[in-house]
């Protein structure tokens, strides 16, 4: 019998359909994410997971968020010397230093004489010696930790800046870790700190600054989910990276996803209960280009 040119047609296109399914269904959580969003899921964490859990964590994210200096409240930084073991494990990286607390900014300014640009540029030129004795290439985005959102005081901009500047002139790429939730700024307004950020760096002709954006109020963000939202669903524009979900979980700005956390409020990778995570998601394996 001689088929009709659209019965064989059909008979293409559902072949073709059920082929990509099942290729489809074979793809791990970050390949599928990938694959549906053009987005790569991330994680980070202040203590360095373990060699053993880094191919069960590469099954979920193709990069993990890296320490320079000691994460905030650490007295040592347990991800040093860890960039080959990530690397033999197929993560890409988002190259992190830990920066100051504006009550720290002031208090040591005060103390040493010293101005906010001054000490911000001394912790960059440690970040560098951090960076290139942990093998990043030059060219690799390093972000500043800047932990308190909203505007930005004198002491944090001129140590902010200080740090990005001087980043920018030692062959690195300057980036932040900043807030993108929005904040009261006088009546009827509200600021970011990436708002402010990006002000500051047009008025005064600044280098351009890479954003790694954490935003986990849901929405935008989606919660403790190893699918992560598209990276351009934050609420703020051109960003390198955004960290939708921290652990623990915000309590006054996640009860609508709070189910997608433990009861904890912190987030878990499958299959590892004992690793507390921060989830982020970009539109690059390697975010820092730290490979």
């Amino acid at each position: 019998m001689t088929l009709h040119p659209f019965a064989t047609m059909r008979s293409y296109l559902i072949s073709t359909l059920t082929v990509m399914l099942s290729l489809t269904l074979a793809l791990t959580p970050a390949q599928t994410a990938h694959a549906q969003q053009s987005a790569y899921a991330g994680f980070d964490k202040n203590q360095y997971p373990g060699d053993a859990a880094l191919p069960t964590l590469h099954r979920y994210f193709a990069f993990a968020g890296y320490w320079l200096n000691n994460p905030p409240g650490a007295t040592h930084n347990t991800w040093q010397g860890k960039r080959d073991a990530l690397l033999h494990n197929g993560f890409g990286f988002l190259v992190l230093a830990n920066g100051r607390l504006d009550a720290e900014i002031t208090h040591t300014s005060r103390s040493t004489a010293t101005t906010p640009a001054a000490l911000g540029a001394k912790d960059a030129a440690a970040a560098v010696a951090a960076a290139q004795r942990e093998h990043f290439p030059t060219g690799a985005i390093l972000f500043l930790d800047q932990e308190e959102g909203g505007r930005l005081t004198s002491s944090q901009s001129g140590y902010l800046f200080g740090w990005t500047e001087a980043v920018a002139h030692s062959g690195y790429l300057p980036g932040a870790y900043v807030s993108g939730q929005p904040v009261p700024d006088g009546p009827g307004k509200t600021i970011t700190t990436v708002q402010d950020i990006r002000d500051h760096v047009a008025a005064q002709h600044l280098h351009p600054v890479a954003i790694w954006v954490y935003q986990d109020a849901c929405p935008p963000a989606s919660g403790c989910t190893m699918q992560p939202p598209p990276p351009n669903a934050s609420g703020t524009p051109d960003v390198t990276a955004w960290q939708y979900a921290q652990s623990p979980r915000r309590r006054d700005i996640t009860a609508s996803c709070s189910k997608t956390y433990a009861p904890n409020g912190n987030c878990y990778a499958p299959g590892l209960p004992g690793q507390i995570l921060d989830l982020n998601v970009a539109a690059s394996s390697d975010p820092s280009h730290g490979r």
